[in-house]
């Protein structure tokens, strides 16, 4: 590797030779001032590189304000890299280098279905446990669902692999399959992997860590911020020993920096993460953090599973970059599957793979694919990138055959996959992979890479666990990250000691002084029963939280961050602070308001004993949350448990006439052993005066005392006063000798109940893959859907293509139309931690009807915030300046009138299609409209949208329900059905789709602009053909600053972006300005020359033509200033 590393190191070196050279060989005839200039610029680089060279091996302690800087605006991330490794290479406790690659062949990947997929009701559960027990015996039919036949790759040291292919087709159980996370799926048996001469198995037990998958979905606790998540990672893969003399905390921070400044993120270092309920970071940045945490593993090989979704086009280049970057300095090799690969992100890959509904239809080199096909018979139309014409082998409806292959090029999956196994370039990778394997044999490599392994691991750390650091750092590590998400979110648990105390307080008040009589009995057994239960019963909600951190948890287990038991114990330590506080207030008030036994001692034991009861429910509670797999599969168990643990207390139900079939449950109910000591702790030793005797009243006045006794359970006759130990025992069959018996039995059960919720958490397991699975009500299947039901890659095939049908039908039923709505000096601030920032800086724009245009944008740059403030959604902050409708300012009625479709696909998992959008349109529509007007337009909205096929089936979750794309549909459908009067919005509508169903799309839009809708969206990644869709561009930069608004026409988009920018290389197509000419986190960090397109004179004549064109926009914006709508929120 050290060769390998120079060599490339030298190679560069060669690189800045030349530029050197070529700069040496410019004119020398310059001006006096020019030469000065230029001397001076020298000057500068040389003393920079001078610095550097002194710092070069102490990349963990740079100079400041130097290209080893992160929080420099002149970081260079090769420079430090080379620093790193060359610290690390110079330092003899250092771990030695190691890495690792895959060849695979013979790979088949399959799954078992048992047939058409219904939504389940209640019938249907105990029918499943006989189906569940019969296929334990061999029983049962099932059907095998192939998802992977026959693959063959190679990615080595060093290299990048990029996987092409749509929804469906096998690229996330590809990358699954190599890292190993393949729970629900099997492996064929005859499957050959060879990780450079480690064997699967060893891969999977103790080098975890090592191999990375990174999901698509960003999963992260939405209050840490950015540096705590990082700050977490850095320090969760921190080795032994710490190269350059700085402590562990100085090398964990540098890191995180490192990696906060490669991605770009650095000014979100105090922002929380967030989510789609919680505000933080916006999304793209949100998916730089995803990436940044992954790549603090330093996984040696990486799978990175559509990881561009929610990025731009230059934030996913610079994601490739980087990868880019690591695999040649550090050897590093990846494979990525990406939806959207711009052109530019394409070159940097070393190899490609093309999947086909399960079908390998080539792997190779980059530079050989594009002609593998068109020697088949297919040609690239102008225009289109290298990967969206690999992708389009995949579409029937977008692939084109040249002139003279129409009989012979292929057209199945099945054709495509025989042709490439017949073909010289699947020959050529198979002596590839069989000079690999002679290269690596098995078990060659697996202790030289177990030794280099060892050295990074903390001494304590078992040689064969899959984790860095030791176990008692992965608890400490754990309980800070659980103290700062309590910090960061006080909220939640303030407010549930205020409602303790509240009820502390109605219970208090309903036993408010309890007289020292025999009265007070029965008062003072139920006060001490609700106060057991409300103490006991509050850890149900840690089920919820269990099932909030586990998609986490999960992640960072994939990562080898951490074991799940010590989540477990951390979570479970960092609860005790609020359960003691909260057992003070609620004990306090009740015990003294209700004149229970007023003595230290008894209160203490009193509090003692529901201290101890709370701690064990909590370890029941979060067990069960463990050994389930969903939170509805949880609270089925957690309410019978409390229901039948109340029942069996020996209050409700005393002992005595508890059935003998049932009283084993009180014998391991823990509250029955708590109600036991505390009934025996407030009665025992006291005599309470009766309330009553009997019999009594007129004519038994004159009765002698030993006549009488008094009316509760206890008393003797002839006695005046009752022994507390006599009711209880008589009563419940308590006795004060089994009080402290009980606290031992009640400590039992919390180290037994502590031990199995940590052993539950260990081995929790995370939900079985199940593909894409349609899931319908019973009877409402599509019959030609049955018989193909069950497998992901037939439905990937018959998933709508609306290219061909686009504009049949402008009209379809929808609302046209006819305002013009347009926004002038529009401003946006809020306060962040005391300190005033600008969102937005003074936008103006305009949407007409029956136009599109497109909002774009940096992550960052204000797209979605721009429309929450058009939308008048946002609900904080200060929002200036003029919005109008026709030149009439807005007024409230203005959200009915748009629709907004968000970036997040947020609907009611248990409905269907249809039930979605009828529901929208009942609930939304004008109440003069007829509900048969109003159903009647939801089948428009159904046709309109291609969802005939699936408009019964049930929205379900990812994975068994709507995919992404029909997800999508539906959202931008629910809007719809709103029947918006005026505009749709659309946040990102094609944000993790890939091109083919970014262009199906792109076609809805144009419908709806067809049918006299006016449409702003934001969108990102656009190619020069997708670019092109849209009537007007918006252009925002970092800050919410506006770089340009008008036409698409390229000439003058180019024009004026090439004036503002000032590429460095010629621009011949505007969507390649949008792409490169933004400020991106890898670019170079000087700031290109931009002007605010108000002030530019090219684009004052642009707007000015536009204006030409759009004379009603001209007629309604001249209005009074009185009827300006400047408003805050």
């Amino acid at each position: 590797m050290t060769t390998r590393l120079s060599r490339t190191m030298s190679s560069h070196s060669k690189h800045d030779d030349h530029h050197s050279d070529s700069t040496a060989d410019t004119p020398t005839e310059e001006p006096q001032e020019n030469i000065t200039q230029h001397i001076s610029n020298l000057a500068r680089q040389l003393s920079r590189v001078s610095t550097t060279a002194g710092n070069e091996l102490h990349a963990f302690s740079p100079q400041p304000g130097t290209m080893l800087d992160p929080n420099s605006p002149t970081f260079d991330p090769r420079a430090w890299v080379k620093a790193f490794v060359r610290l690390v290479e110079s330092d003899a406790g250092a771990a030695p280098p190691r890495s690792l690659g895959v060849a695979f062949k013979n790979l088949n990947v399959y799954g078992w279905g048992t047939g058409a997929e219904h939504q389940k009701t209640i019938v249907d559960y105990p029918i499943d446990v006989v189906k569940y027990l019969v296929g334990l015996v061999g029983g049962g039919k099932k059907r095998r669902v192939d998802i992977l036949r026959n693959f063959e790759g190679i990615v080595d040291e060093g290299e990048l692999l990029l996987v092409l292919g749509p929804p469906g087709s096998g690229c996330s159980t590809l990358l699954k399959t190599i890292a190993g996370e393949t729970a629900g799926l099997e492996v064929g048996p005859d499957s050959y992997m060879n990780f450079r001469g480690i064997d699967e198995k060893s891969i999977r037990r103790s080098f975890r860590g090592d191999v990375l998958y990174n999901a698509e979905i960003d999963c992260h606790l939405a209050h840490l911020t950015v540096g705590e998540t990082l700050s977490f990672a850095s320090s969760a893969h921190s080795p032994r020993h710490v190269p350059g003399g700085v402590t562990r905390s100085q090398a964990d921070t540098m890191m995180r920096d490192v990696m906060m400044a490669i991605f770009g993120i650095s000014h979100t270092v105090d922002t929380r993460v967030g989510s789609d309920f919680v505000r933080g970071v916006s999304g793209g940045e949100r998916k730089r953090v995803s990436i940044a945490e992954a790549a603090l593993t330093g996984a040696k090989l990486q799978c990175w599973d559509n990881t561009t979704r929610g990025l731009d086009s230059g934030n996913a280049i610079n994601f490739c970059k980087t990868l880019r970057l690591q695999a040649d300095l550090v050897g590093v090799a990846a494979a990525v599957a990406i939806y959207q690969a711009p052109q530019s992100a394409y070159d940097l890959f070393d190899r490609v793979t093309v999947l086909y509904e399960g079908h390998q239809i080539f792997f190779g080199r980059i530079n050989e694919a594009k002609q593998y096909f068109e020697n088949l018979g297919f040609e690239c139309p102008d225009r289109q990138t290298t990967p969206d014409f690999l992708t389009s082998m995949t579409s029937p409806q977008e692939r084109r055959v040249r002139s003279g292959f129409e009989s012979s090029a292929p057209r199945t999956p099945q054709e495509f996959a025989e042709r490439w196994q017949s073909s010289p370039q699947r020959k050529a990778l198979l002596q590839e992979i069989a000079a690999y394997e002679a290269n690596h044999p098995p078990a060659q490599r697996l202790e030289e890479y177990k030794s280099s392994r060892r050295a990074e691991q903390f001494k304590n750390q078992r040689s064969k666990s899959p984790y860095t650091i030791s176990y008692l750092a992965q608890v400490k590590l754990t309980l800070w990250r659980g103290w700062r998400r309590l910090l960061a979110d006080p909220g939640f648990t303030i407010a549930s000691l205020i409602f303790n105390l509240i009820m502390a307080l109605v219970l208090g008040t309903m036993f408010f002084n309890l007289k020292d009589d025999s009265s007070s009995f029965y008062y003072r057994g139920g006060l001490i029963f609700f106060a057991l239960l409300f103490n006991a019963f509050a850890s149900q909600l840690e089920v919820l939280t269990v099932y909030a951190e586990r998609p986490v948890v999960e992640k960072h287990n994939r990562y080898a961050f951490y074991h799940q038991s010590a989540q477990a114990i951390a979570s479970y330590i960092i609860d005790l602070p609020y359960k003691t506080v909260n057992m003070i207030i609620f004990n306090l008030l009740i015990y003294f308001m209700a004149h229970l036994r007023r003595d230290a001692g008894h209160f203490f034991f009193f509090c003692l004993t529901s201290y101890l009861t709370t701690l064990v429910m909590s370890c029941i509670y979060r067990t069960l949350a463990c050994v389930t797999r969903t939170t509805h599969q949880a609270m089925i168990p957690v309410s019978i448990l409390s229901l039948g643990l109340m029942i069996y207390t020996g209050f409700t139900m005393p002992t005595d006439y508890m059935l003998g079939w049932s009283r084993w449950m009180n014998y391991i109910n823990p509250l029955a052993y708590a109600f036991e000591a505390l009934m025996a702790s407030e009665f025992h030793n006291r005599k309470f005066a009766c309330a009553g005797m009997v019999p009594q009243g007129p004519g038994y006045d004159d009765l002698p005392a030993n006549s009488r006794i008094c009316s509760v359970v206890g008393a003797e006759p002839g006695s005046s006063m009752v022994d507390g130990d006599r009711y209880i025992n008589m009563s419940f069959d308590y006795y004060n000798s089994n009080k402290w018996r009980n606290i031992g039995i009640l400590l039992g059960f919390l180290f037994g109940f502590l031990i199995l919720y940590i052993i539950a958490a260990e081995h929790a397991k995370p939900p079985r893959n199940k593909g894409e699975v349609l899931v319908f009500r019973k009877g409402r299947m599509p019959p030609n859907f049955e018989k193909d039901h069950g497998d992901v890659e037939t439905q990937a095939t018959n998933r709508p293509i609306v290219a061909e049908k686009v504009n049949n039908n402008p009209s379809s039923g929808l609302t046209a139309g006819a305002s013009v709505f347009h926004w002038e000096d529009l401003c946006y601030d809020i306060q962040i931690k005391g300190k005033d920032r600008r969102l937005l800086d003074h936008v103006d724009g305009w949407v007409k009807p029956g136009k599109s245009t497109a909002l774009m944008g940096v992550s960052g740059a204000g797209k979605t915030t721009l429309l929450d403030v058009l939308a008048t959604r946002v609900t904080m902050g200060v929002v200036s300046g003029n919005t109008h409708i026709d030149g009439l300012a807005t007024d409230s009625s203005f959200q009915h009138r748009v629709g907004y479709v968000q970036q997040q696909d947020l609907h009611l998992t248990t409905m269907t299609v249809r039930e979605a959008l009828e529901f929208s349109a009942l609930l939304r529509q004008s109440a003069e409209i007829p509900r048969s007007e109003k159903l009647a337009y939801v089948e428009h909205v159904i046709d309109m949208l291609d969802m005939q096929e699936f408009s019964d089936a049930v929205i379900g979750t990812p994975g068994e329900g709507l995919n992404v794309e029909q997800r999508k549909r539906l959202t931008i459908g629910v809007e719809l059905a709103a029947r918006p009067q005026l505009l749709v919005f659309l946040d990102e509508p094609t944000s993790g789709l890939d091109s083919q169903t970014s262009w199906a799309i792109c076609d809805l839009i144009e419908k709806l602009t067809a049918s006299g809708q006016a449409v702003l969206c934001t969108i990102h990644q656009p190619s020069a053909m997708l670019f092109q869709r849209f009537d007007r561009l918006l252009l925002l930069a970092p800050g919410g600053k506006t770089v340009y608004f008008g036409g698409k026409f390229p000439h003058h988009l180019i024009e004026i972006l090439t004036n503002i920018y000032r590429p460095r290389r010629a621009i011949t197509d505007s969507s390649q300005v949008l792409r490169t000419q933004r400020r991106t986190p890898l670019s170079s960090r000087r700031e290109p020359r931009r002007v605010h397109a108000r002030d530019h004179q090219t684009l004052q004549r642009r707007r000015s033509r536009e204006d030409r064109l759009a004379p009603d926009l001209e007629r309604f914006t001249r209005v009074p200033r009185s009827q300006e709508g400047a408003f805050t929120t």
